[in-house]
């Protein structure tokens, strides 16, 4: 026999059998006195939907709703977005409570609309496999806002994309700074720097610039971008003054310019050697181990550079994602604050398309 409950203060109160029938056995909601729980409008609109829920009887009017009527009052912030992505879940086997206190102890950010747990497992076992944010596409997201776990975006045919968010860590091993020459002759062009006579191992092992000849060279003369030429003449490698680069990256930048040097200079500092993402679409493209240009892999990271107080829109999120997919490649985002640390003020995140 199918139960009814009573919609009050936010939450709806379901007696009878209703612990053992849906908290304890499937999830839902949290326990009250005796056999009686609590559930989110969410969680009774799914119960509602699937028949094992009756109606829901509003206290305060009286009025007795089943699932269209009840939906239809959107009880609840974002609660159509919310509905879809808490049903498209469950229908994979997985169990979600919102992500707060009573339904969970020890919820995780604020940020989080839902604690998703590992198949098998629910409320009472104590293990969350991802918390949950949800957005329709329309929705803006600050990158204060950003945090560790999963991003579902509800577009305008109601498609759900999922978004594995981690902060991300780049480091590697490739040989950026060792042997530095000094004083090499360089000229500063319009938007580059050409470099006559560097020695070998400048472009072959720590793959600064590319070779005006093309392939076919003994020793190379390197042009190289703004950035390359900047964090050179910044070590003594060059006989430009690094004022006289940095003024001319500001010039063609603008305040870019200083954002993507600090990215650059953080990473080469880390072992990692970054090249330019134009191709596609990104910052930078970058190589984990570089031992040797004629042994150079696939890069596998892209890396968009933004100020910390930056604001993205769901649909560029799902372009770049879906683009560094298409390469093979992880999506990273350089979010720089300009303040004076060892990391350069700069938080690193990734995002990955998620099939849960």
């Amino acid at each position: 026999m199918a139960l009814e409950g009573r919609f009050d203060d936010g939450v709806v109160r379901v007696g009878g059998d209703a612990r053992q029938r849906y908290h304890d056995s499937r999830g839902y909601g949290y326990p009250l006195d005796g056999n009686e729980i609590a559930l989110a409008p969410v969680e009774a609109a799914h119960l509602l939907y699937r028949g094992d829920l009756e109606a829901v009887v509003d206290v305060e009017s009286g009025e007795r709703l089943e699932f269209r009527e009840f939906v239809a009052r959107e009880p609840g912030l974002d609660f159509g977005v919310r509905f879809l992505v808490y049903a498209d879940l469950r229908s994979r086997g997985f169990y979600l409570s919102p992500a707060a206190e009573p339904w969970i102890p020890n919820p995780p950010g604020s940020e989080a609309d839902f604690a998703v747990f590992p198949r098998g497992k629910g409320p009472r076992d104590g293990d969350i496999a991802y918390a949950l944010r949800i957005i329709g596409e329309r929705t803006d997201i600050p990158a204060s806002e950003l945090r560790e776990g999963v991003l579902a975006v509800v577009d305008e045919e109601s498609e759900i994309t999922y978004f594995k968010i981690d902060r991300r860590n780049p480091t590697g091993t490739s040989d950026t700074g060792g042997e530095m020459p000094a004083n090499c002759e360089a000229d500063l062009l319009a938007d580059r720097v050409v470099i006559w006579d560097p020695p070998l191992e400048l472009y072959e092992r720590a793959f600064y610039g590319q070779p005006l000849e093309g392939r076919e060279y003994d020793r190379p003369t390197l042009q190289c971008s703004l950035l390359e030429a900047t964090y050179l003449a910044e070590r003594g490698a060059l006989s430009l003054e690094p004022e006289t680069v940095r003024k001319r990256g500001r010039e063609v930048e603008g305040e870019r310019f200083d954002r993507r040097l600090t990215v650059y200079s953080v990473l080469r500092e880390r072992g990692v050697v970054p090249k330019t993402g134009y191709k596609f679409g990104a910052d930078f493209r970058t190589y984990a181990d570089v031992e040797s240009v004629e042994n150079l892999g696939h890069s596998e990271l892209l890396v968009r550079v933004h100020p910390a107080a930056y604001v993205f829109e769901p649909r560029d999120l799902a372009l770049d994602v879906r683009l560094a997919h298409g390469v093979r490649k992880t999506m990273v985002f350089a979010l720089v604050s300009g303040e004076s640390d060892e990391d350069g003020g700069i938080e690193w995140w990734s995002l990955e398309r998620l099939t849960p």
